[in-house]
């Protein structure tokens, strides 16, 4: 994928509310957010030619989350057609940030958005640099424009808009 078109991308994933993922109020359980995360991430990696799988398997490379927020806005509802929008916030070295959005098709409604913070690790559970090819296409799409493909320190930068605030 050519850098340009990739930056800022927005990953888009549906997902429709099964029965299942409802609770006692007939809403959807605050936890399914979090898969839904996933299932934006997975995606949006697949939409800018990053097989997740083949990252683990030839590169012995695995993207933990250590970090999860969620800030829920309005309630989805069982059979409730869902877009999940998935963005690279920013890479620093072995860290990336994701932001998401799921909105409700059928009005756009923002019901939930949120964070997941990810370190780059090996098969033996150490931190390590994501390989440069993956690190070139996650950075190229970081809405942050002050991202890196370098192995960096670990430490929590602020993003380019905190440092405007």
């Amino acid at each position: 994928m050519n850098q340009a078109a990739a930056k800022h991308a927005v990953g888009k994933a549906h997902v429709r509310v099964r029965y299942a993922e409802t609770d006692q109020m007939g809403v959807v359980y605050h936890a399914n957010y979090l898969v839904w995360f996933e299932i934006g991430r997975v995606e949006l990696m697949r939409q800018q030619g990053i097989d997740y799988k083949r990252l683990e398997l030839e590169e012995g490379c695995y993207i933990a989350v250590v970090e999860a927020t969620a800030r829920y806005k309005a309630p989805a509802r069982y059979d409730d057609d869902l877009i999940i929008e998935t963005t690279v916030r920013s890479v620093r070295g072995p860290i990336i940030r994701f932001a998401y959005r799921i909105l409700r098709v059928e009005d756009s409604l923002l019901l939930c958005e949120g964070e997941t913070v990810h370190v780059v690790i090996g098969q033996d559970m150490k931190r390590r640099p994501m390989p440069k090819k993956y690190a070139e296409i996650l950075s190229a799409t970081a809405s942050d424009s002050m991202s890196e493909t370098s192995d960096g320190d670990g430490m929590r930068w602020a993003t380019h808009k905190e440092r405007l605030r």
